[in-house]
């Protein structure tokens, strides 16, 4: 379920609903400049500084992490991870990781919040077209094969999808949000052959090392349990001079109103928002992933409430 407060912050004498304003936090070594004039406008801040003033976790819109049912095979990519030694492979298996992170519940929650989540983001995915649209076009002719974790519904195939010979793997713990991916696969243009829905966690991909072009993940920090390995597998999984493309919410800046009242309700949205968090410090955590280049950029929504601000960028292998 999507938890989302638009009244709240005129209750309490502050107001998220900005017209949508964008900060440039880093850009270090970038080969993605886009020079699209239609493109969201940037101005540019020291890394540090920004990233100090956005220590981040909430997330409303970003649960997309779930759990259930394998299909894991496939004929596009080899599936056999080879992050795990001889010792723990077992426990490391892409299968006991999902069950572990996320244990099975019941098909009628996951078909309701796979039905809820794509239902109730199209104002959301509306104001955010721009700038998706902006940074997915660093993409083309630059990447074959992709993979999309915590894919849910499927709203970024659209940006990227298009492009002939293109191959798209799709991550999501929820196997119930496997139907609205491939709908949204078949709609962007992508052929079934094209295109595999595999039921996992982002913490463990059943992809090898060194395996695709770039990886696209959004809104999906909040909400995996380790940000961390998540990040280290989408180091793993990418080709040298792969892009990492994503789109995160994050905590606001420390002091703020907004920020108590995220940390006020992180643990309710926890419950309610299939573990997404309010506080994580999202930015940092990709910036000291340990990606050789960064374009980071900041974004105030207004149709994301409390789930503010955004961070956006490409980071490369």
């Amino acid at each position: 379920m999507i938890l989302n407060f638009p009244n709240l912050g005129c209750c309490l004498s502050i107001n998220p609903i900005v017209t949508s304003k964008t900060t440039t936090l880093k850009r270090v070594s970038s080969r993605f400049s886009s020079n699209s004039d239609n493109g969201p406008k940037e101005s540019k801040k020291g890394t540090e500084k920004l990233l100090a003033c956005t220590s981040g976790r909430f997330c409303s819109f970003c649960s997309r992490r779930h759990f259930m049912e394998a299909v894991l095979g496939t004929g596009l990519l080899p599936i056999n991870p080879s992050f795990a030694s001889d010792e723990d492979s077992a426990s490391n298996n892409p299968m006991t990781v999902l069950n572990r992170i996320h244990p099975p519940r019941p098909d009628w929650y996951e078909e309701f919040y796979a039905l809820a989540l794509d239902k109730t983001m199209i104002s959301y995915e509306a104001e955010i077209a721009g700038y998706k649209s902006q940074l997915f076009s660093n993409l083309r002719g630059k990447a074959d094969k992709i993979l999309e974790i915590g894919i849910g519904t499927g709203p970024n195939l659209k940006y990227y999808a298009n492009e002939p010979g293109i191959r798209v793997f799709g991550i999501d713990p929820n196997s119930k949000m496997k139907k609205y991916a491939v709908a949204a696969a078949e709609a962007a243009g992508l052929p079934p052959s094209n295109f595999k829905f595999m039921q996992a966690v982002a913490e463990a991909l059943p992809l090898n090392d060194a395996s695709v072009d770039a990886v696209v993940g959004t809104l999906v920090l909040c909400s995996v349990k380790d940000v961390d390995l998540t990040l280290q597998e989408v180091r793993r999984v990418l080709k040298p001079g792969g892009f990492y493309v994503f789109v995160e919410h994050v905590a606001a800046k420390d002091g703020t109103i907004l920020r108590f009242v995220q940390g006020v309700l992180d643990p309710l949205q926890q419950t309610v928002a299939d573990g997404c968090h309010l506080t994580r410090n999202t930015g940092n955590s990709i910036a000291k992933a340990g990606f050789l280049g960064l374009d980071i950029n900041q974004v105030v929504l207004s149709t994301a409430s409390l789930v503010n601000p955004h961070v956006y960028g490409i980071a490369h292998k």
